[in-house]
């Protein structure tokens, strides 16, 4: 089984080099081997692991969330249960997000539908932003 450098992990993985460090810091990737050099020599199954952790950090898991979904894939007999609550909790939170978002959105359309092109001291972008009780959204 041919171990690999750092450099090589981060290529392979799609995470940074001082990302892996820090994940190792932290404790989601265990403190690899090091060659003659004092090199880290990473394994395969350290890569999976990081190609895991990327993908879970792309969908906005949070660290101790990943911490969690780790422990359980480390030991695949257990229930699912917690994995299906993580999942949940943080559809939930993109939820929120989109709703929040919306609503910005809308806000932004109507501060820029109702600026007349004028002046600026007639700009309703420029009152909104100066006074949030305009706002139609008070939510964002």
């Amino acid at each position: 089984m041919k171990k690999i450098t750092i450099g090589e992990a981060a290529r392979q993985s799609g995470v940074k080099v001082p990302t892996i460090r820090y994940y190792e810091g932290i404790g989601l990737l265990r403190a690899p081997s090091r060659s003659e050099g004092n090199q880290r020599a990473y394994e395969p199954s350290d890569l999976s692991r990081l190609t895991f952790i990327r993908h879970a950090r792309e969908l906005g898991f949070e660290v101790e969330a990943i911490r969690t979904l780790l422990s359980l894939q480390d030991n695949p007999l257990q229930p699912c249960a917690s994995a299906d609550a993580i999942a949940k909790a943080r559809l939930a939170d993109v939820e929120q997000r989109i709703r929040s978002l919306t609503a910005l959105k809308a806000e932004l359309e109507m501060m820029v539908e109702g600026c007349g092109h004028g002046r600026v001291d007639q700009c309703r972008v420029i009152e909104v932003l100066a006074d949030h009780a305009e706002c139609m959204h008070h939510a964002h």
